[in-house]
C-alpha cells in the first residue's frame, strides 16, 4: 500500500505560492529530522524549490512573510554531506534572505508559523552556526527564548502548538537543566581536586585548563553518560594540554627523548621534574580506565590504551624535532603526524569503550582508525591550524597554513587560509555523512557516532572565530551559564499545568521514506505502510535518539 505525500492536496493548483511555501516548510523540516535519524534521504526532497524560478522570485520579493520557512530551510542545510551542491545552494539562498531580515528587521505577518523571539534565534544562528554550539547551552537558549508557544497558520485559522509549549514539558526542561548543573558542579570540584593532587595546576609552564576541559566535555552533549565518562574524558584532555605544552614550551630534546623512552617501555624509573609528573599521571590514568572497564565486565585493554598514548607522545616529539631542527615536511607527512598529535581520537575511543554496546577491541588500535575517526582527527587539526597559525609560527611550531604559505611563494597568507578552509569544509561534510548515515561497512552504535560529533562541536566552538582555548576569560560567561547560573524563565500566567493525558488515536502505520519522486516539476516524499515491528523500531530510534530533544524546532 503506497500513498503519495502530495496526493492529499493534489487538487490545489501548483501555482498557489502560499501552498508551495507551506509544502517547502514541511519538506525542509522532514529532511532535517529524518537525516538526523540516519535515514538515506535525498536533498531534493526539499531542494526542489531551487528549480522553481517563480517560487524563488516569490520568496526573494516577499522574504519578510516567510521568515520561519527560510529559517527551516537554513536549518535543514546544516546537515549537508560532501558533494551535495544543491544543499549548498539552498544554504546560500536562505542565509542571504535571513541576513536581509536580520539587517532590516523586516518581518511581516509570517504566512507559515509565528515563532516568538524568532528574530533573536535567527541572529544567533547566523552569528554562531549549529555545529559550533554546545548542546547543553542550546537547551538553555530554547528554554529562555520560548516563553510563548509557536502558532501554526492554518488555511482559515490559527493553531497554537501546545505540544511544543506545554507548562509540564517546560518545567521538566528547567528541572532537568538545574539537575545537570548540580551534577556538573560536583564533578568539577572532584576534577579540581584531582588536578591539584597531581600538581597539574602548578606545573610552572603552559596552560591550566581544568575548568575549560570539564566545561567542554560536560556541555558538549546531552547523552545520558554517567560521571565516569565525563571525568575520564576531561582528565585525558587536561593531560593532553599539559604534556603538549611541555613538548612545545619547556622540555629540552634530551628530556623529551628520555620521557618517550620511558613511555615506550612504560616504566618511569629515572624520570624527574615535569617528565615524572606527566608519566605518573598518564600511568595512573590508564590504570584507572582499564580497572574500571574490568569492573564493568569489559575486556582488559591496558596495552591497547598504552599504544594509543605512545603514538600520541611520539607524534609530539616528531613535531618538536621538526620545529627545532628547521625541517619542513611535505603536506602529507605533516597531516599524517598532526592528525595524531591533535589527540581527539583518544577521547572518543576510550569513552566509547564504556558505551553499551562497547567499542570492539579491534577498533582500539593505533593506525587502524575507522573513517569516522579519521575524519574527526582531520577536521579538528584543520580547525586548530586555521586559528592558531600566527601563535604557532611565532613559537616555531609547524602549522598547515604556514606550510602552505611557505610552499606557495605566489600566495598570500589569506590565500593559504582559504585553501585550508576549503579542505576543512570537505572533511567536515565527510564527518557529518559518517555521523548521520549508515553507509559505512560497520554497524556502529548511534551513541558512538554522537561522541564523534560532540567532540567536533567542541573544537568548532573553540576555533570558530578565534582560538578561545588559549584565552583566559572568553568562555567565562558560557561556563557560568552551563554550570552555575540557572536559566532565566518565568512561566506565563495564562499557562496552567496539564495533568490529564489522552491516548493518541490509532492511525495506520505509515512513515515518510526517503525516496524522491518528481510530480509536475516538484519533489515529493512517499508514505509507505510498515509492519508493526518496523514502526516500533523506527519510533524507538526517534524517541530515544541522542539527537532528539525538546529543542527540535
Amino acid at each position: 500500500m503506497k500513498r503519495n505525500y502530495v496526493v492529499q492536496e493534489h487538487s490545489l493548483q501548483h501555482n498557489n505560492r502560499n501552498f508551495m511555501a507551506e509544502k517547502l516548510y514541511k519538506d525542509s523540516l522532514a529532511f532535517r529530522l529524518f537525516r538526523m535519524q540516519g535515514y538515506n534521504i535525498s536533498p531534493w526532497t526539499f531542494c526542489w524549490f531551487l528549480q522553481d524560478y517563480e517560487m524563488l522570485n516569490h520568496l526573494e520579493d516577499n522574504y519578510g512573510q516567510f521568515t520561519s520557512l527560510l529559517y527551516s530551510v537554513y536549518k535543514a542545510t546544516d546537515l549537508m554531506f560532501f558533494g551535495e551542491t544543491e544543499v549548498d545552494e539552498a544554504r546560500s539562498f536562505s542565509r542571504k534572505m535571513l541576513q536581509k531580515i536580520s539587517t532590516t528587521k523586516n518581518i511581516h505577518d509570517d504566512n507559515i508559523v509565528i515563532f516568538p523571539n524568532l528574530m533573536k534565534v535567527i541572529e544567533q544562528e547566523l552569528s554562531t552556526p549549529w555545529i559550533a554550539r554546545l548542546d547543553h547551552l542550546d537547551h538553555r537558549m530554547w528554554i529562555e527564548q520560548n516563553k510563548e508557544g509557536p502558532v501554526w497558520i492554518g488555511k482559515a485559522s490559527f493553531y497554537r502548538l501546545s505540544c511544543v509549549h506545554n507548562i509540564g514539558l517546560m518545567q521538566l526542561a528547567l528541572e532537568n537543566y538545574k539537575s545537570r548543573q548540580l551534577t556538573y558542579r560536583n564533578e568539577l570540584e572532584e576534577l579540581k581536586r584531582w588536578s591539584k593532587k597531581w600538581g597539574l595546576t602548578e606545573m610552572g609552564f603552559g596552560r591550566e585548563k581544568t575548568l575549560y576541559c570539564y566545561f567542554a566535555v560536560s556541555a558538549s552533549t546531552s547523552l545520558p553518560h554517567d560521571s565516569l565518562i565525563r571525568l575520564l574524558a576531561a582528565k585525558s584532555a587536561i593531560l593532553i594540554t599539559v604534556a603538549d605544552d611541555f613538548f612545545d614550551m619547556r622540555g629540552s630534546l634530551e628530556e623529551l627523548h628520555f620521557l618517550i623512552e620511558a613511555i615506550n617501555r612504560w616504566d618511569g624509573e629515572g624520570l624527574s621534574g615535569p617528565s615524572k609528573v606527566i608519566f605518573d599521571v598518564l600511568d595512573d590514568h590508564v590504570r584507572e580506565i582499564t580497572k574500571t572497564l574490568v569492573l564493568h565486565g569489559k575486556i582488559d585493554l591496558t596495552e591497547d590504551f598504552r599504544d594509543l598514548w605512545r603514538e600520541i607522545f611520539n607524534s609530539w616529539l616528531t613535531e618538536t624535532t621538526w620545529g627545532r631542527s628547521g625541517y619542513i615536511p611535505s603536506v602529507d607527512e605533516y597531516l599524517q603526524t598532526s592528525m595524531v598529535s591533535i589527540a581527539t581520537h583518544i577521547l572518543v575511543l576510550t569513552s566509547s569503550c564504556f558505551l553499551n554496546p562497547s567499542l570492539p577491541e579491534n577498533k582500539v588500535k593505533p593506525q587502524k582508525y575507522e573513517k569516522i575517526t579519521q575524519a574527526l582527527m582531520a577536521t579538528t587539526r584543520l580547525l586548530n591550524d586555521i586559528q592558531s597559525y600566527q601563535k604557532e609560527q611565532e613559537e616555531g611550531i609547524m602549522n598547515l597554513v604556514s606550510l602552505h604559505f611557505n610552499q606557495n611563494p605566489d600566495a598570500s597568507i589569506d590565500d593559504s587560509i582559504s585553501e585550508v578552509k576549503k579542505l576543512l569544509e570537505v572533511k567536515r561534510n565527510e564527518l557529518l555523512k559518517h555521523v548521520f548515515s549508515d553507509d559505512d561497512d560497520d554497524d556502529f552504535p548511534n551513541q558512538w557516532r554522537s561522541l564523534h560529533l560532540s567532540c567536533f562541536k567542541v573544537f568548532q566552538m573553540l576555533f570558530n572565530s578565534g582560538n578561545l582555548y588559549d584565552t583566559e576569560a572568553e568562555l567565562q560567561s558560557d561556563i557560568e551559564k552551563a554550570i552555575y547560573v540557572s536559566p532565566g524563565y518565568e512561566f506565563p500566567k495564562y499557562l496552567k499545568p496539564q495533568t490529564t493525558f489522552h491516548a493518541v488515536p490509532k492511525r495506520g502505520n505509515k512513515m515518510i521514506t526517503a525516496r524522491y519522486v518528481r510530480h509536475h516539476g516538484h519533489g515529493s516524499m512517499n508514505i509507505h505502510q510498515l509492519s508493526k515491528r518496523s514502526m516500533a523500531n523506527a519510533n524507538y530510534k526517534v524517541l530515544n535518539s541522542t539527537m532528539f530533544g525538546l529543542c527540535f524546532i
